[in-house]
């Protein structure tokens, strides 16, 4: 029986499919790179080769994330530039400390850490609100915070404006899938948007009224209903996969009353 063919990835492919997620021009993107279009359908083509600068100058104008700017690089031949520590590494500690110190400054209302598949990286105490009453196959490692968003056995199931938050979380999953290049977030929409919610209309679109500001997130909770809208942070200058992949997402009050019982809580 003979050896299967491996296809190796080429930089030209790579760097096509790049320029077309980002719906740039060769020649849109030789402008901003500096170079003619002629060397961008060249490079593309496998006809010319790029120098590392070239691959880090074209990454950068495409806002290729750090993780396929190292495959774009290997890909042209060099050693990849952007390193991958885990978040708990010695190394990491300043990005440890300044979690850890947002995670605690932001009780009593909850904050989480994500990657960048939305699984659990931290979470402060008050964020246990989302883990109450969630059956133990959704707890196990790595705790995906989108399925516990909307998954009818968690949060999906105490949504009592399931369908509008449901169509945007959907919404921002497909078009990160998009952006990424990340397959697996592709697959978790797909997932997501299977979820069954018996009696509920899914197909019920959200009308701001004329007092709206944001979209809450309106949670059943005992005899209360909690009223929530988020806010998400990220490094602003990483040159590290994992922290260019990390995410802040940060829960704050909508109403009074669901301050006063996020206070109670505390």
């Amino acid at each position: 029986m003979g050896a299967v063919a491996v296809h190796e990835e080429s930089f030209g492919e790579l760097l096509r499919a790049w320029r077309q997620r980002r719906r740039v021009s060769q020649l849109d993107l030789a402008i901003e790179a500096d170079v003619s279009a002629r060397h961008v359908s060249f490079l593309e083509t496998g006809r010319a080769r790029p120098s590392r600068e070239m691959v880090m100058k074209l990454a950068e104008e495409l806002a290729v994330p750090l993780r396929h700017r190292n495959r774009l690089l290997v890909a042209a031949g060099f050693a990849p530039v952007y390193p991958e520590r885990e978040v708990r590494a010695p190394e990491m500690e300043v990005v440890q400390r300044a979690l850890d110190r947002i995670l605690a400054g932001h009780e009593p209302y909850p904050a989480v850490v994500v990657d960048a598949m939305w699984n659990l990286v931290a979470a402060n105490s008050a964020a246990g609100l989302f883990m109450e009453g969630v059956p133990a196959e959704l707890l196990a490692e790595p705790i995906n915070v989108m399925r516990l968003s909307l998954h009818p056995d968690a949060m999906g199931g105490r949504l009592l404006n399931l369908a509008e938050v449901r169509a945007h979380l959907l919404h921002q999953l497909r078009r990160q899938a998009e952006a990424s290049g990340h397959g697996r977030l592709a697959e978790l929409h797909d997932e997501l948007a299977a979820y069954t919610y018996p009696g509920a209309d899914l197909n019920v679109a959200h009308v701001p009224g004329p007092g709206d500001i944001l979209l809450p997130l309106r949670i059943a909770a005992g005899d209360r209903v909690l009223s929530m809208f988020t806010t998400i942070a990220t490094f602003g200058t990483p040159l590290d996969v994992t922290v260019s992949e990390l995410a802040i997402e940060t829960f704050w009050p909508a109403d009074e009353e669901t301050a006063a019982a996020f206070g109670g809580r505390a």
